[in-house]
């Protein structure tokens, strides 16, 4: 997958994250980060991954916004890893 649609894909998922109270406190609290940092790094490569990251570890969140963004849980692992995501991690 190309960098623009993945980074595409990311945004989505960070906006569909931050819609919903339950995902949103998970993620902020997990990630540690503010609604500052987002701001300041929301074109960032390096943040964008942590939506996808936050969404694929745990399959039915995953599920859930696969089926929101009409994309395969495949292709959503594509745009992770054309972020970075899974470096060291080639099974």
């Amino acid at each position: 997958m190309q960098l623009d649609p993945a980074k595409t894909l990311a945004l989505e998922a960070l906006s569909f994250i931050l819609s919903q109270d339950t995902l949103r406190d998970r993620f902020l609290t997990l990630s540690g980060v503010s609604s500052d940092d987002m701001r300041r790094h929301i074109e960032d490569t390096d943040f964008l991954v942590s939506p996808l990251d936050f969404l694929i570890s745990h399959e039915p969140d995953l599920l859930v916004f696969s089926e929101h963004v009409a994309e395969s849980p495949e292709r959503i692992v594509k745009a992770w890893r054309a972020l970075g995501g899974g470096i060291g991690q080639e099974w």
